[in-house]
């Protein structure tokens, strides 16, 4: 039997185990589908990782590379090449690999770090014929950082997210002409430091409110046509444009891969696609943890990292301490209010917080000055400024214990723009 078994060797998986080790369990096992670990670290070779949490500029791999070395320290077990099957309520993980066969480990506590998938095509429904030369940018990114080949030379980019806008950069860098950037939002849903870096400095347009509604080609992609979008999102007659191209690169959204999750009966919050969560990372299943994007979608490694360290140290506590804290009568429910997508955790258990709780979410609009409003019924408890807000960036607020006291049943995080004079 294991103390902890890790599903992911991702940044989260790898934060989580080591966390783990050093908070005094021994026998963790990290279960990784790939043939090596670090996730999808290991494609992104562009810098700007670890300058929240190593304070330097790291590219992925090196990153990923810190927290191998750091698990190379410790004595965790790792198995790649296995694929998890099934994760059961007892926390039975089975898994298959070519070199063990099919396996069933038993575990004291499990943490779930999965990652997360991209959306493609089909799942948003663009209309016209299905050529050769539509990819999402992930793949993409594969190809040329890790395949060595170029997926095309005259490339449309649907979506802003951050890979997407990578990605235009990456491309135009190895000598393919990147048309446009076409976002459905009136606003960007990448980093903006991203916006700046990739495409206006390279001169690539970034055309808000504006989708694909036909792809061209008979054998691969001749054209696509993008249409400004009304408040409706939906495609206004008559603002057609046309491109020449041979490559379609989708940037559409990620989907958190809660398989596994659901299968194993958790709770699941239909905001985040992510299992319901209490304030260090543990799911409705008791020793059962969730951290980082399989949790809920971020947009810095570093912060997937805290998060998924916060759920290996639970995870420690929870098999030397041997049972769960914290009883309904102190339990907090988190609810978003106007201008807020989601919260992370949606629980908290008041006598399981020490000193502060970290609180992640999303705004659902591009705001100015403004304030992140916390109440509780009809009482405010808290206010934090913020010059901006946007949709692309994850934000989060520190809750101290004396403020959750003040609470009761539950707390709503809402956004308040403050009025110009």
């Amino acid at each position: 039997m294991y103390d902890l078994i890790v599903v992911g060797g991702g940044p989260a998986g790898l934060s989580a185990a080591c966390a783990a080790w050093d908070n005094g369990l021994r026998k963790i096992l990290i279960v990784e589908r790939d043939h090596e670990l670090g996730g999808i670290l290991n494609q992104c070779i562009h810098n700007g990782f670890g300058l929240h949490y190593f304070k330097e500029e790291l590219t992925g791999p090196e990153y990923a590379g810190r927290f191998i070395q750091l698990l190379g320290q410790t004595g965790v077990e790792v198995r790649l090449d296995a694929m998890v099957l099934e994760v059961t309520p007892d926390r039975q993980v089975h898994m298959v690999s070519k070199k063990e066969g099919y396996r069933v480990e038993q575990a004291r506590s499990i943490v779930l770090a999965m990652g997360c998938r991209e959306r493609t095509r089909g799942a948003i429904g663009i209309p016209g014929s299905r050529p050769a030369g539509v990819y999402t940018a992930g793949a993409a990114q594969r190809y040329v950082n890790m395949e060595g080949w170029l997926p095309g030379n005259r490339v449309v980019i649907l979506g802003s997210g951050d890979i997407g806008l990578i990605m235009a950069r990456r491309m135009t860098l190895e000598g393919a002409k990147v048309l446009a950037c076409v976002e459905l939002m009136p606003y960007s849903s990448g980093l903006n430091r991203n916006i700046v870096q990739c495409l206006h400095d390279y001169d690539i347009p970034l055309y808000l409110s504006h989708t694909v509604t036909e792809i061209r080609g008979e054998r691969r992609v001749e054209q696509v046509v993008v249409s400004r979008v009304d408040g409706r999102r939906s495609p206004i007659p008559g603002t057609e444009m046309v491109f020449d191209c041979d490559t379609l690169l989708l940037s559409v959204g990620l989907i958190p891969e809660n398989e596994l999750t659901r299968q194993a009966g958790i709770e699941m919050d239909r905001r985040t696609n992510g299992a319901v969560v209490y304030e260090n990372m543990e799911t409705s299943l008791p020793g059962v943890f969730a951290c980082g994007n399989v949790c809920h979608v971020h947009d810095l490694v570093d912060f997937v990292t805290a998060e998924s360290q916060r759920a290996g140290a639970a995870a420690a506590r929870y098999v030397l301490g041997g049972e769960r804290a914290g009883g309904e009568s102190a339990l907090l429910q988190l609810k978003n209010g106007d201008g807020v997508t989601y919260t992370v955790p949606q629980r908290l258990r008041r006598e399981q917080v020490d000193r502060m709780c970290e609180v992640f979410f999303r705004v659902n609009r591009v705001c100015g000055d403004s304030e992140i409003v916390v109440t509780s019924g009809e009482t405010q408890i808290a206010a934090f400024k913020r010059e901006h807000l946007a949709p692309g960036e994850m934000e989060h607020i520190s809750l101290p214990r004396a403020l959750l006291d003040r609470a009761e049943g539950e707390l709503t995080v809402s956004i308040r723009e403050v009025e110009k004079q």
